[in-house]
């Protein structure tokens, strides 16, 4: 059967784009800008910092703590609160930092120097689903919370080597670690999110799983309520508000917007036409398949292919 959570984010696409370690001598303040369909991390490898969000939340780290900040939300990094910070662009030209080597601002004692693994993951323009929708503005990881996590605290820390030792290929390594690595954060973060627990309760859960299994093995298939209620074993009623309940929409709510998701995907990943875009999305018409899209996405399937060969 389909593996939900990898068809989930093998469809919004999360890629790591950019990687970085720190050297950050006090004092030190930089302003990270907002940035859409987008997630950020810290980890804090030596040292202490305060990381403040644009929402009023305010965390401070110390060794081996992570935070991830799951909505590209802008926020402030600093070696401790009430520091006026520098724009990260104006930091990042200051510093002379030209992507390798460790990002540093300062110079005093390293060993007092705070010093950080940072990355970004970004998401297809447009890329959404209940699973996201669930994450809270930050998730903040201690180590002895990792350690119960062994997958998690595996991946970081080959994430962490491959970043502090770079060399040729590691850029690519860390890549392709990113979605595990991503993944696992979420799975450890339930703890501080109940949505979370809520939505990936739905996919083990023995009937709304068995449903979901079969909306993303077949998502052109004009699925019905009673159809996935019937393969649930469920009455159409009592299905209809279990499977609400967990996964956040309604059954036919959830089948739409499922097809939008791989029709966004195929749009930007591949080649093929309007037409066969349509077709695999289980659109009947052209037509039909421009209409839902452009009133989901804001943009016209040609247009949003468009943007993509331009960018």
């Amino acid at each position: 059967m389909k593996d939900v959570l990898s068809d989930i984010f093998d469809t919004i696409r999360l890629r790591a784009t950019f990687y970085f370690r720190t050297d950050f001598s006090p004092p030190w303040a930089i302003t990270v800008p907002a940035y859409q369909q987008a997630a950020r991390f810290h980890l804090v490898v030596q040292g202490r910092c305060h990381v403040a969000l644009a929402t009023g939340l305010e965390f401070n780290l110390g060794p081996g703590d992570l935070i991830v900040i799951s909505r590209g939300q802008g926020h402030v990094i600093a070696d401790r609160p009430g520091r006026r910070p520098a724009p990260l662009e104006a930091a990042l030209e200051q510093s002379g930092f030209s992507g390798s080597g460790a990002f540093a601002l300062g110079h005093g004692n390293p060993d007092a120097a705070t010093q950080m693994v940072c990355g970004h993951f970004n998401f297809t323009k447009g890329a959404d689903h209940t699973l996201l929708q669930a994450l809270p503005d930050a998730i903040v990881l201690t180590p002895a919370l990792r350690a119960r996590h062994a997958l998690l605290d595996d991946v970081l820390r080959l994430v962490v080597r491959r970043a502090l030792a770079e060399g040729p290929g590691a850029s690519a390594s860390i890549s392709r670690l990113s979605e595990a690595f991503f993944i696992e954060t979420v799975r450890a973060s339930v703890g501080q999110a109940p949505e979370i627990a809520r939505v990936l309760d739905a996919l083990v859960d023995p009937q709304v799983g068995r449903a979901l299994e079969l909306i993303h093995g077949e998502p052109a298939k004009p699925w019905t309520v009673e159809e996935l209620a019937r393969a649930a074993g469920m009455s159409r009623s009592r299905f209809a508000e279990r499977f609400s309940r967990l996964v956040g929409l309604a059954p036919m709510a959830y089948v739409s917007e499922w097809r939008l998701q791989r029709a966004l995907a195929d749009l930007t990943e591949s080649n093929a036409s309007i037409k066969q875009v349509a077709r695999s999305a289980g659109y009947r018409s052209p037509a039909a398949f421009t209409r839902a899209f452009s009133q989901r996405f804001g943009i016209a399937p040609t247009g949003m292919r468009t943007d993509r060969q331009a960018a």
